[in-house]
């Protein structure tokens, strides 16, 4: 056996697969320990090779753990007699196991729990199916490297965009060709009324990179609200370099998007940096998204002013604020319809945006209530901005009572 190539074909394979050369000289190390042992050693045995890249030799080893003697039990049927056997105790095994004694003769240091190896015999003829034994361990190997590869690679780009290639639709699932793997988007994680074909590029958002091996890894998405941050993050520098923040985002996907943006610096405007000079930035977000509206609006730390943002188009006149967060909103005649949006849309994504109850009503009109002009906020955002303001007042209340102790 060519030593000396198959160290070489290593290497290639490393290359191939994106893995390092080590992982694939431990697969054939261990291949080869696993024909070794089948064509000359017992079962029961722990056989290791090594092969040596420097001078290109294969050694094989007999490894034996030390034990203590007063800690192991000398047979199965022992164990059974006794109930009450630990789970430190192990049963005394010739072929695997070594007394710390005899162990001290080899070994002067040696101690418990430690493996000791003996040089065996060495063997290059194997029959055929030692052979495919080795085949077979190889490629087990070789596929747990790969997956593992994979995996670190795509878990560090988790929640970012990649870039992919339609490949085929199965029960309405999307498989998406990424180069080294296949990742999945499921079709509640596609944009409704998109299509996709075949050998498209797409961008997609990383949801998840699952380890189960009965489930596709790649779990991709082009629905979640994230997606159009990122996709945002990618066009406008300014939120890239964290001038400007994305604060929330309401999305109805294939449809319609508000996202809310600030500014950290007073001298850049959050809307014109995310919109771009003559709607570019936006345009280009939009036109990945297959001509979903946005919205871009400015938060506001004030909730009247934030939530007639949130209405826009509209133009707000009055906001109300009411107990339990809600609000009535008041804009003129003419921008009813506007506000409320078609099915309620604008009026229901504002809440989203907000996590406020708001109630659109005509300034010429007030005690009437227009069909579809009434939007509950989500719970789980109520809950969540909610969990933020007793935060924020837990924090007040802290500092109050430090100064007031400092006094």
């Amino acid at each position: 056996m060519n030593f000396k190539d198959l160290i070489s074909a290593a290497h290639q394979i490393a290359a191939e697969k994106n893995i390092e050369p080590e992982q694939v000289i431990e697969a054939i190390e261990s291949a080869l320990a696993a024909a070794y042992k089948k064509e000359y050693r017992k079962k029961t045995e722990l056989i290791k090779a090594k092969l040596d890249p420097k001078t290109n030799e294969l050694k094989f080893f007999l490894v034996k753990l030390v034990v203590d003697p007063q800690k192991v039990k000398m047979s199965s049927e022992e164990v059974k007699e006794k109930s009450e056997t630990s789970e430190a105790e192990v049963i005394y095994n010739p072929d695997r196991h070594i007394f710390l004694e005899e162990a001290k003769k080899i070994k002067p240091d040696a101690e418990v729990g430690e493996e000791l190896e003996f040089p065996l015999e060495a063997h290059e003829n194997f029959g055929r199916i030692a052979a495919q034994t080795a085949k077979q361990v190889i490629l087990q190997h070789l596929r747990e490297s790969e997956r593992e590869a994979i995996e670190k690679e795509f878990s560090e780009k988790e929640g970012e965009i990649i870039s992919g290639i339609v490949q085929r639709f199965e029960h309405g699932n999307i498989y998406v060709d990424l180069g080294r793997t296949i990742g999945i988007m499921f079709q509640n994680e596609s944009i409704p009324g998109e299509f996709y074909q075949p050998g498209q590029r797409l961008r997609f958002y990383v949801l998840a990179v699952q380890s189960d091996l009965r489930r596709p890894g790649i779990i991709l998405s082009r629905s979640h609200p994230k997606f159009i941050a990122k996709l945002f993050e990618m066009e406008v520098p300014e939120i890239a370099e964290g001038i400007v923040e994305i604060k929330q985002i309401a999305r109805e996907p294939g449809s319609r998007t508000k996202i809310a943006v600030a500014s950290k610096d007073e001298k850049v405007d959050p809307v014109g940096s995310t919109v771009g000079q003559r709607g570019t930035r936006v345009m280009t977000v939009i036109n990945e998204l297959g001509n979903e509206k946005i919205d871009v609006i400015e938060w506001s730390e004030d909730p009247a002013k934030y939530i007639a943002n949130a209405l826009s188009p509209a133009k707000v006149k009055a906001v109300e604020i009411l107990p339990r967060r809600e609000a009535k909103v008041f804009v003129p005649d003419d921008q009813l319809s506007l506000a409320i949006g078609k099915n309620g849309q604008n009026v229901r994504l504002a809440a989203k945006l907000t996590g406020w109850k708001i109630d659109v009503r005509s300034q010429a009109r007030p005690e009437e209530m227009p069909e579809g002009g009434v939007a509950e906020a989500p719970l789980e955002t109520t809950e969540e901005t909610f969990k933020e303001t007793e935060s924020e007042k837990l924090e007040t209340s802290e500092e109050k009572e430090t100064e007031e102790a400092s006094e």
